[in-house]
């Protein structure tokens, strides 16, 4: 028994999308993002208002493709006309954590008392914001968002003492989300 797995994307107002050979290209108001999508199982159509991926394949693993497919539309979606966001807090105890951005990498100084500094790469399309123990990283590509997050905490991470005692660190208190438009400045 053979089933269709049919999955839809409403593309808003304001959002021009096109699908050439397999690359898919978002274009909205904040920025334009680029992704290929190639899989001979699953097909990516742009009827009208709507983005469709489907398959004839009965395979778990094809269906989890059509949804995962449809998933990176809605995201690029998303970033090209709200953007994403992810916030971590600077946390210390005893010496304190100097956080500042340099071109396209973020440095942190005076971690635990160490004289070397620690760098974490910024993705391109990224901004990284201080406001005293709050970084804030936007952009409209949510891969690169959460990517730069985790290279930032991964840096400032303890390593050789107890994570109980010694909570020192940049942590993650947002996970990518939309920028409410409030928020946006």
């Amino acid at each position: 028994m053979v089933f269709d797995m049919i999955k839809k994307v409403e593309i808003p107002e304001g959002v021009e999308v096109r699908l050439e050979s397999g690359e898919l290209s978002v274009k909205g108001p904040k920025g334009e993002l680029r992704r290929v999508f190639l899989n001979p199982n699953v097909k990516m159509e742009i009827k009208g208002n709507e983005i469709t991926i489907s398959s004839d394949s009965d395979r778990r693993k094809t269906k989890a493709i059509v949804g995962t497919w449809a998933s990176h539309c809605r995201n690029m979606i998303t970033g090209v006309t709200q953007g994403w966001e992810a916030k971590l807090k600077i946390v210390y105890s005893h010496f304190p954590i100097k956080f500042n951005v340099q071109g396209n990498t973020a440095v942190i100084q005076n971690f635990l008392g160490e004289r070397k500094d620690r760098t974490a790469r910024i993705y391109d399309g990224t901004t990284v914001d201080v406001k005293k123990d709050e970084i804030i990283v936007r952009g409209i590509d949510k891969e690169a968002v959460g990517q730069t997050a985790a290279n930032i905490e991964t840096a400032a991470k303890v390593k050789g003492f107890d994570r109980r005692v010694f909570q020192d660190g940049i942590h993650l208190v947002q996970k990518c989300s939309p920028i409410e438009e409030n928020d946006a400045s």
